[in-house]
């Protein structure tokens, strides 16, 4: 595979998620978000060398395994090469048990480490900041986009933006009508704030397709995650269930079919951050009965 360019210097490499690659004029690459697994991470390396660059650093947008999958990959043929990511994110992503470890709550099944949730660990640093920053020879801009995850960026350089998981492609957010939040009232406030920016000619999502139109790309993004929230909410006022119970209630009102345990405590991450959103706005109660934590319609 080669790289697509989105900017003189700025290309992407496509897949199930994309890797923004920002070359520093001097040969080398900043390469950003490395993929699932080692075979997504050696297309982008062989991508990277048949356009004559180098890696030079790695940023990990944030520690979910299908964005820095591939660090150990590359790091086996770069050792010198430096990891970035956000504090909570980089942490995770050196101790990438507690992924599966903070969705089931306590050490995880063996059904639950899997690739899709537990990633070889790689050893990230935390990064300063946001805002203005060089990473790799690279001048760019790290936007806060936490809401998919506790403490993810977008990077924004010159008239690109990649939107890593603040953003998904329409495709990506008709398969998976619960999309994954950590706290779905953030994910909103980041959609909304990406869809302020000026100045901006290119948008790339880390699932989908490069856009030209922002507006629309996040006007179909609140969409989707208001869908979400409307189910759960329609689910609560069922009557008084289990986060477990509302998940079966939401999955059937969005026909979505979980047949893994990776789905299952994805999904239930996913309603119970909308939970907690819903309780925040006081459109829902919580409380312990005949030993179940119950959520009820305020």
């Amino acid at each position: 595979m080669t790289l697509l360019p989105l900017a003189p210097d700025a290309f992407y490499l496509p897949g199930a998620v994309n890797s923004l690659v920002l070359a520093n004029g001097q040969g080398g690459a900043l390469l950003v978000d490395t993929g699932l697994d080692d075979s997504h991470a050696r297309k982008l390396l062989r991508a990277v060398e048949c356009a004559g660059l180098r890696p030079t650093a790695i940023l990990n947008t944030h520690s979910h395994a299908d964005h820095h999958g591939g660090n150990a990959f590359l790091l086996k043929r770069f050792p010198e090469v430096e990891v970035w990511a956000p504090p909570l994110e980089a942490a995770i992503i050196a101790n990438p048990l507690l992924e599966p470890l903070g969705l089931f709550g306590a050490r995880p099944p063996r059904e639950l480490q899997t690739k899709f949730l537990l990633a070889p660990a790689s050893p990230a640093r935390p990064l300063p900041g946001t805002g203005p920053l060089t990473l790799g020879g690279v001048a760019l801009e790290l936007l806060p986009v936490p809401g998919h995850a506790a403490e993810m960026v977008a990077v924004r350089c010159g008239e690109v933006l990649y939107a890593a998981d603040a953003l998904f492609g329409p495709d990506a957010l008709a398969k998976h009508p619960l999309t994954f939040c950590a706290d779905s009232a953030a994910q909103k406030a980041s959609a909304a704030a990406l869809g302020a920016l000026q100045g901006v000619r290119l948008i790339l999502p880390g699932h989908g397709e490069p856009t030209a139109d922002l507006p629309r790309l996040v006007a179909t993004n609140l969409a989707a995650y208001g869908q979400t929230t409307a189910a759960v909410q329609a689910a609560v006022a069922e009557g008084p269930a289990t986060v477990d119970e509302l998940l079966a209630r939401v999955c059937a009102a969005l026909r979505v079919v979980m047949t893994t345990a990776g789905a299952v405590v994805l999904n239930r991450a996913v309603v119970s951050a909308h939970l907690t959103e819903l309780l925040e706005a006081g459109h829902a109660t919580l409380k312990v009965d005949s030993q179940r934590l119950l959520f009820a319609r305020a």
